[in-house]
């Protein structure tokens, strides 16, 4: 039986990613997003499940910084549909409420509720442990905004469902290793994840990343960082479509290896058919 990590309680928008992921695993709730990959490095957990950006607030998780460090993974990605409800103690009502609890992304991600109810707000380290705290405090004045299933792991009454503004809104994950289980070369579509750091010399960035138009790679995601104090040149954490064994992807590689003084391939994986959706829909 694997075992799988992630930042937040039982309940959270995480637990569900990996029970829809890895039914039947064990899982193992984490304060932080460093506890959980420090799991997978120290063998406690077989693998981890990350939030790393959402449609509405944008970048989650510092997996950018993290992950080059970690010595961890890629192996998937997961696009999770999220939803949220309004939750608190049974006998509570809405007109009881006057505060509302979550993560900081929940609560910028249900604005238009919040406004409508003119509650104050605090600020959980998770949505799950928004709901945790409303039922350990037993007050009809104050409310969560957590996932469905937090209403259900907690005792609390749903005030109302799917509160979100976007109903469309949708968070990606990444399932990281210790091992390096790169996917093979086929017809499916497949996505790459790399760390590079650029050469310090002139024009360094833009040569290493002109290999990627000049060979039509699509470069999805790519986020920069510096890499402890000073002023060393910037890392960067990029993810691109395709395979590292193909012609016009390693022609790009070969390029950015010359303007580059360090290139590490973090994980080859299948892409998630959401992202093919996407693609036909725009």
């Amino acid at each position: 039986m694997v075992t799988v990590a992630y930042q937040g309680e039982f309940g959270s928008n995480s637990a569900a990613a990996t029970q829809d992921l890895f039914p039947g695993s064990t899982e193992l709730p984490c304060t932080s997003f460093e506890q959980a990959l420090d799991a997978v490095t120290l063998g406690t957990a077989d693998l981890a499940v990350i939030p790393v950006d959402n449609t509405a607030a944008g970048r989650v998780a510092d997996v950018h910084h993290l992950l080059p460090e970690s010595g961890l993974f890629v192996i998937g990605e997961y696009f999770l549909a999220i939803h949220f409800d309004l939750m608190a103690v049974p006998g509570a009502s809405q007109a009881d409420v006057e505060c509302v609890r979550s993560h900081v992304h929940a609560l910028g991600q249900c604005r238009k509720i919040l406004r409508e109810g003119g509650w104050r707000t605090l600020v959980s380290d998770d949505t799950a442990g928004a709901a945790r705290e409303v039922a350990e405090l037993g007050d009809v004045r104050h409310a969560a905004l957590a996932p469905p299933a937090a209403a259900r792991q907690y005792g609390l009454t749903v005030l109302r469902s799917g509160v979100e503004d976007d109903p469309d809104n949708t968070t990606r994950f990444v399932v990281l290793s210790r091992e390096a289980d790169f996917a093979p070369v086929t017809n499916a579509p497949t996505m790459t994840s790399l760390f590079f750091a650029v050469r310090n010399i002139p024009s360094a960035l833009y040569k290493a990343l002109g290999g990627f138009a000049s060979s039509a790679v699509n470069l999805t995601k790519i986020e920069s960082y510096q890499l402890g104090a000073g002023f060393n040149p910037s890392c960067f954490y990029v993810e691109i479509e395709g395979h590292p064994d193909q012609p016009h992807v390693a022609l790009a590689l070969q390029e950015l290896r010359f303007f580059s003084s360090e290139v590490r391939i973090l994980g080859v994986y299948p892409a998630h058919p959401h992202r093919m959706r996407e693609r036909v829909e725009s």
